[in-house]
């Protein structure tokens, strides 16, 4: 068990390749489609000129954005990857256990029955389920756990899409919109409630009820990654006072309150 304390849509005929997960594979096609169509121009008799040349590096273009269109982990090319701990070859997730041993036990956890320890400072943990069979999937799944008042702090995770679901008690989640809006989305969730944070952006929790609260958290990522704002005042090596105080625009004493 590991835990961490603190821790689309189609618009006419065209389609944001960079931000559609859904409908990637009909994104995929509408973009294959376009390159398909500057192509067949270029074929065109009376279009053999510097015009031609043009339209060929805009095709060229093209093809390299459909190519990296996908916003999530690389989909696998087996039906499953169990991870295999023992090796030391490193790739992107783990290298693959001998078909031939695999079995139920891959595919299961029983980490999140038990409620993570909250007595930080915070009153928040999180546990993430190790489960192997999950390797190369995309996917990753935690609980969080949160005394009265506990809270999750201003965090994003770079790589991932977070779906929460309330398991018991009530929170108050909350994420805020990239510039120039700098919108705040927030909204109480009770039991049974369930909460989506976009990829990277800015995101908290905190406990709204009189007794604890329990949630249970998928990530669209196998390595979601996790960044939290208060960081920002503990790098190694340290941001200097004075531009942390220009980037919040605060006096320089504010920051030296903040530094751990």
């Amino acid at each position: 068990m590991q835990a961490l304390d603190g821790t689309n849509s189609f618009e006419g005929q065209f389609l944001d390749c960079s931000s559609i997960t859904t409908y990637k594979s009909s994104c995929m096609y509408t973009c294959t489609s376009s390159v398909l169509q500057f192509i067949n121009i270029l074929l065109l008799p009376q279009a053999i000129d510097m015009a031609s040349h043009i339209l060929l590096v805009i095709a060229s273009f093209l093809a390299i954005i459909c190519a990296s269109a996908t916003a999530s982990d690389p989909s696998p090319l087996q039906d499953f990857c169990v991870a295999d701990p023992t090796s030391s070859v490193r790739v992107n997730g783990l290298p693959c256990m001998d078909p031939k041993l695999v079995n139920a036990s891959h595919f299961f956890s029983s980490e999140l029955r038990v409620p993570g320890n909250t007595s930080n400072p915070i009153g928040f943990t999180v546990t993430i389920a190790q489960i192997p069979g999950l390797n190369t999937l995309g996917l990753a799944l935690g609980r969080g756990d949160y005394a009265p008042e506990g809270t999750s702090t201003l965090h994003t995770h770079p790589r991932a899409t977070e779906i929460t679901t309330v398991l018991e008690g009530s929170l108050i989640a909350g994420f805020v919109t990239s510039n120039p809006e700098n919108r705040l989305v927030w909204k109480v969730l009770q039991k049974g409630d369930v909460f989506v944070f976009p990829i990277g952006l800015v995101h908290f929790t905190f406990n709204v009820g009189n007794g604890p609260t329990a949630t249970i958290a998928a990530f669209t990522s196998q390595s979601p990654g996790f960044i939290r704002v208060g960081d920002l005042f503990a790098t190694n090596p340290s941001i200097p006072d004075d531009i942390l105080a220009k980037a919040f625009q605060v006096d320089e004493s504010v920051i030296r309150k903040l530094r751990p």
